[in-house]
């Protein structure tokens, strides 16, 4: 494999990594077995610090692929906690505000998702990369600065149910670039006449990337060896 020259990786991101650490350590790794200072390396597609799976990374020439592939539909595996949400709409705040989810049923929780599904306009989480003025969502959200976002045009292809088990619900979603599924379980809360927060995600494919043929970080410095 041509490293310098350009190559396309699939790699499983850890839990609590962010997408930029990732290229970080993958742009270390290959500069020190190929003895250089300087190589382009980039990824398509951000990843939450708390979601897992799919990232394409891209080094060399390939970089100039990173549009075309974060283009690719994109899957992903979400558990919902119902009656309860959080500024960020996950793990990452703590529990702001409660609400009742003994009217939640399994077929209110399926005619709910079936509302999504198709193009539907949607408002990102303020803890989100958009900018403001030059600014970083998140960066204001975490400064308790006062702005608003605005909804964009987005397209879902399906949404499954996988399990119902009050307070959580877990499910599959297919859905276009750009697509927040954070923002999803806040809306999903609000079809329900309740609150949710998102406490778990991984992205299961990118275009023809799927998680089962990523590689785990601590295969990486073996991959290399055998590769370069």
């Amino acid at each position: 494999m041509d490293f310098i020259e350009g190559e396309i990786l699939y790699v499983d991101k850890p839990l609590n990594w962010t997408s930029f650490r990732l290229v970080k350590v993958i742009r270390g790794k290959l500069r020190a077995k190929l003895k250089i200072k300087k190589l382009k390396v980039g990824h398509a597609g951000t990843l939450d610090p708390l979601a897992t799976g799919v990232m394409i990374v891209c080094t060399g020439k390939k970089t100039k692929q990173i549009e075309r592939l974060q283009a690719g539909v994109k899957e992903y595996t979400a558990t919902i906690k119902l009656g309860a949400t959080t500024p960020s709409f996950d793990l990452e705040t703590e529990v702001d505000a409660e609400y009742p989810i003994e009217h939640i049923t399994e077929e209110a929780v399926r005619e709910c998702l079936k509302m999504f599904v198709g193009e539907i306009q949607q408002i990102p989480p303020n803890f989100s990369a958009c900018k403001i003025n030059g600014k970083r969502a998140y960066d204001l959200a975490r400064n308790s600065e006062v702005f608003e976002l605005k909804p964009k045009l987005l397209v879902i292809d399906s949404i499954n149910l996988i399990s119902y088990d009050l307070p959580y619900i877990s499910i599959s979603i297919l859905c276009s670039k750009g697509t927040y599924i954070r923002a999803l379980a806040r809306d999903i809360g609000e079809c329900l006449h309740s609150g949710a927060h998102l406490t778990s995600l991984v992205r299961t494919r990118v275009g023809e990337a799927t998680l089962e043929n990523c590689l785990n970080i601590d295969e990486l410095d073996d991959f290399f060896d055998r590769n370069i």
